[in-house]
Parts: C-alpha cells; structure tokens; sequence
C-alpha cells in the first residue's frame, strides 16, 4: 500500500495548505483524495531591506557573511504519492540586500560572504511520486538589488575569499527523484534587477573569487533517475535593465578572479531515466549589461570573465526522447565588457561572451536517443562584447576572447560522459 503523500511548506508572507486526513472515526472511513494539493496565494505590498555593516581588524579565523532580502517564498515536497501545486506570488515592492566589510590588518582564514535579493521564490521536490507544477510570478516593484563591498587598502586576505551578490526577480525550482514533472510556468517582471560586487585590498595569497549574478526570471528543473518532464513556461522581462558587476582589486594577488553573468530570462532543464518535453516562450525588452574587472600589480593567475544574455533556454536529457518548442524574442541591447590591468605576473584570462537568444538541446546517443526541435529566434538589439586586457611590465601567458552572437541555437546527441 502506498504511503500517503506528505507536504513540507514554508512561506514568508502567507501560505495555504489543503490536504486530507483521518482526524476523526468517520473521516477515517472516508478514503482519502487521490491527489494532494497546496493552494499558495502571497502578495507583497511593501519594500524588503536587508543592510549589513561589518568592521574588523586582524580576524584570526574565517569570516562569514551572509545577509538576504525576500519577498515572497514557498517551498513544498512530495514523497510516495501525488500532488499539485498552484501558486500565484505577487511582488510589488522593492527587495534590496547590501553587505559592507572593513577588513583591516592580517585576516587568516576564508571570507565568505554572500548577498542575496530576491522578489519571489518557489521551490518544490517530488519523490517516487507525480508532481504538477501551476505557478504565476508577477514582479512590479521598482528595483531587486544585491551590493556587496569589501574596501580597506591596507587588507591581506591571508586564508582567500569568496564573494557572492546574486539579484533574481523571479524563480521556480523543481526537483523530481523517481517522479514524473509537469505543468506550466508563468513569469513576468518590470523590475530593475542589479547585482554589484566589489573588493579592495593589498595582498591575497590564496584563490579569491568575486562573483555576480543578476537574473529577471529564472527557471531550473532537475529530474533523477527513471523521472520525466512535460513543462510549459513562459517568461517575460519589460523592466528598464539587468546588470550584473564584479570587480576584484589587489596590489598582490596568487589568484584572482572577477565574473559577472547577467539574464533576462533563463530556464535550464536537466532529466534522466525519462522523456522530457518543453514547449517555451521568452520575450526580453530590457537592457542586459555584464562587466568584470579585475586588477593587480603582482599577480600569479588573474581572470576577468563576463556573460550577458537576453534569452536563454538549455534542456538535455540523460535518456531517450528530448522534444523542444522554443520562441525567443529580444528587443533589448546585451552589452559585455571584461576588463584585465596588472603590471608583472604569470597566467592572465580575460572573456567577454554576449547573446541575444541562445537554446541547446541534446540527449544521451548511447540510448539511442531522439531529438525533437521546433525553434524559432528573433534579435532586433544590439549585441555587444568587449575584452580589454593591459599587462605593463612582464607575464607568461595572456589568453583573451570576446563573442557577440545575435541567435545561438545548437542541438545534439551525445555520449553521457560528453
């Protein structure tokens, strides 16, 4: 006998949860629906603030930082059973998280620090059951914003660092294990979306990272073994801009890396043990802009990297069937800038990538697989990509790229392990 379904839900503003048990002698004679569901409604009116001011001198351990602004959230999960989720998340206020660090002197250990904005999230897992997906996400507010600075000259991170600023309007998260996923997906932003990373300091013998992300809607749905998929999703970014900047600063530095991603919309997809169909629409107004900068007078390894994408839709499938339907139109310009300046070092990589509409689409060949592609791209903004490297005394080695393309569209059938 199957075990009954069994929900988990958390929500920030409101959640409603509807489901049958046996709380009485005649309730337990009454068999159960055959299906569970969450009923999820959260509307968000005001402004979400999150501010952290952080001043230390001569840490002796790790640092760890992490501040967040949400607006509204709900998550749910599902095992042995079946259930459907319908949820309508309404954001019409400002979410803005900002990080501030002075750190002075010798710091030992890793700093971590991590700033995250958000203006409605949904996430929800099915296990060995079946699980159908409505969500609508509508974001109005004026800005979701994510700043995270580190600045003080005379600084030595002695342990590294990892510096994260992540700014999403909207995201869905599915995950199914043994389960079969569908439904459809809406969401719709007018929201300015910024993420803007920074640090200052004198010596980093150690890896530091320093990244930025900035997304207006986001989707990511990930099966396990013997799972399927058959989703519709549409996306839709009329806000002003998306931009995302990092910008990592040393006078002496072992390993330094800035990267910077910004994406109107981006559905990413991943199955195994089933089919996966997906029929997609994604339509982008907004300006894009990505930019990575990344300075040091000594250096060992320096890396600028930025990525910039109006549209973007991945699907693969570790199995047989793969079936894509794709609308992508971009009127809005994606401008990318990587920026590299140093004086003597070893190893410098610079990489400036911007796209219009980009999908790919592939499954597993040792499978026999089949591929199923209906495609369909229009471009009318600019596309830009600019790499600028400058080295003014000595190194070893300077590898540099930069790619603009207005339409990317490539599918494939390949070997698992490819």
């Amino acid at each position: 006998m199957a075990k009954p379904a069994r929900i988990r839900l958390a929500g920030t503003i409101a959640a409603t949860v509807m489901c049958a048990a046996a709380a009485t002698e005649v309730a337990a004679q009454t068999p159960p629906p055959a299906d569970s569901i969450v009923l999820n409604e959260q509307l968000q009116l005001g402004d979400v603030f999150s501010h952290q001011t952080l001043n230390v001198v001569d840490a002796q351990e790790q640092v760890t930082v992490s501040t967040s602004a949400q607006g509204n959230s709900a998550s749910g999960a599902v095992e042995n059973g079946s259930i459907t989720v319908q949820s309508d998340q309404d954001m019409r206020g400002d979410s803005v998280a900002t990080t501030d660090m002075t750190l002075g002197g010798d710091t030992y250990g890793i700093v971590n620090a991590t700033t995250q904005a958000q203006g409605n999230y949904l996430a929800v897992s099915a296990y060995d059951a079946d699980l159908t997906v409505d969500a609508n996400q509508s974001n109005t507010g004026a800005l979701v914003s994510a700043t995270s600075q580190l600045g003080e000259d005379d600084a030595r991170l002695l342990g590294g660092a990892v510096i994260n600023a992540s700014a999403i309007s909207n995201t869905v998260a599915v995950y199914g294990e043994g389960s079969t996923v569908g439904g459809s997906i809406d969401q719709s932003s007018s929201a300015t979306v910024r993420a803007y990373n920074r640090i200052e300091t004198q010596y980093i013998p150690a890896e530091a990272n320093v990244s930025s992300q900035a997304i207006v809607n986001a989707v990511q749905v990930t099966s396990g073994q013997t799972s399927g998929q058959n989703l519709a999703i549409v996306q839709t970014s009329t806000g002003d801009f998306v931009e995302a900047e990092s910008s990592a600063n040393s006078g002496n530095a072992w390993d330094l890396a800035a990267r910077a991603r910004a994406s109107a919309n981006q559905a990413v997809l991943y199955n195994q043990g089933g089919s996966v169909v997906v029929e997609s629409s994604q339509d982008n107004t907004a300006f894009v802009r990505a930019a990575a900068t990344t300075t040091a007078y000594d250096y060992g390894r320096a890396e600028a990297h930025a990525r910039g994408v109006a549209n973007e839709l991945s699907v693969g499938n570790n199995d047989i069937y793969v079936e894509i339907d794709n609308s992508q139109f971009n009127s809005g310009g994606v401008d990318v800038t990587a920026t590299f300046s140093g004086t003597n070092g070893y190893d410098v990589y610079v990489g400036a990538d911007a796209v219009g509409n980009s999908v790919t689409g592939y499954a597993c060949s040792e499978c026999e697989g089949y591929l199923e592609a209906r495609n369909s791209q229009t471009n009318s903004g600019d596309v830009s990509a600019t790499a600028n490297t400058t080295v003014a005394g000595s190194t070893r080695a300077v590898i540099t790229g930069a790619n603009a393309v207005g339409n990317s569209a490539t599918f494939y059938v390949s070997r698992p392990s490819h």
